[in-house]
């Protein structure tokens, strides 16, 4: 069993990174594609490789080795990259929303608010945000103490499972990342929100615009129900009770399935992307 689930997780982890870094690589070399709009995809995209590879290349080593084991350095570091990158991607979602936003209601301004520069400034931003913002849950975690059983039920290190194992008064620290992943989840989600309200609003009074509306702006949407809606079950509750032994399996979405799944999504439901990978395509024929 061990064996055909580790052909399974590289299987789909190799299809993943190749999909992400096809994405990126048709989004350089097509001048077409040279838009802000694609420029936060690939930025999307170079985020969903990392953002696997810090827990599943671990995963797969365990399943092939039979070596569960991690240390406590081990398990922080991984604990602060993976959160590092989930709230990265919180942060360029509504980077991506507030583009469309600006690109629907300001078309005339579009070019001159989303330049370059701009765009490129939003999408470090996005990371640099991202990796501060874990610092203080991350370094209280850190600094639990860790004196009875050893076994995290997951696989792995996730908040719920280390408060868990940990000995010391915890009810600060769940405090803390409650009210830091509410602020991140639910302050990224609102701008989303907020900007497809104005798009909506923007767009009712013509039929051709929605569907101009949609077509740029349904893939965006489909990635952030997906992403969203796993990641608010995960952390917008309580950190302790019957429901922690779930995120060993609704946290696979957002770790696994989605970063496999952007590419995809983005690939089969822009016509732009799909016309620039058939002629790379073709090149290659």
């Amino acid at each position: 069993m061990g064996l055909y689930l580790y052909g399974i997780i590289l299987t789909v982890y190799i299809v993943t990174i190749t999909a992400n870094v096809f994405i990126i690589v048709i989004v350089k070399i097509e001048p077409c594609l040279h838009k802000p709009m694609y420029f936060f995809i690939s930025g999307l995209s170079f985020l969903e490789i990392w953002y696997p590879s810090v827990t599943v290349p671990r995963l797969l080593w365990a399943l092939l080795m039979k070596n569960k084991s991690i240390s406590t350095a081990g398990c922080i570091i991984q604990f602060y990259f993976h959160f590092s990158f989930g709230v990265a991607e919180n942060f360029l979602l509504a980077v991506m929303a507030v583009d469309r936003y600006i690109a629907i209601c300001k078309p005339l301004r579009y070019t001159l608010i989303m330049n370059p520069d701009t765009c490129i400034k939003l999408l470090l931003a996005s990371w640099f945000l991202g990796f501060i913002s874990v610092l203080v849950p991350c370094i209280q975690v850190s600094n639990l103490s860790f004196c009875s059983k050893n076994e995290i039920d997951h696989y792995y290190c996730d908040f719920a499972p280390l408060v868990e194992l940990s000995c010391s008064d915890t009810s600060g620290v769940q405090m803390v990342f409650f009210i830091f992943a509410c602020f991140i989840i639910f302050g990224c989600f609102l701008i989303i929100s907020l900007s497809y309200v104005c798009i909506i609003q923007t767009t009712v009074i013509s039929f051709a615009r929605q569907r101009k509306a949609f077509s740029t702006c349904a893939s965006h949407l489909i990635v952030v129900t997906l992403f969203y809606g796993t990641t608010i079950f995960m952390f917008i509750r309580p950190t302790s009770g019957h429901l922690i032994h779930l995120n060993k399996i609704i946290s696979v979405i957002p770790s696994i399935v989605t970063p496999l799944l952007n590419p995809i999504i983005y690939t089969l439901r822009n016509e732009k992307v799909k016309e620039a990978v058939k002629k790379v395509v073709q090149k290659f024929l």
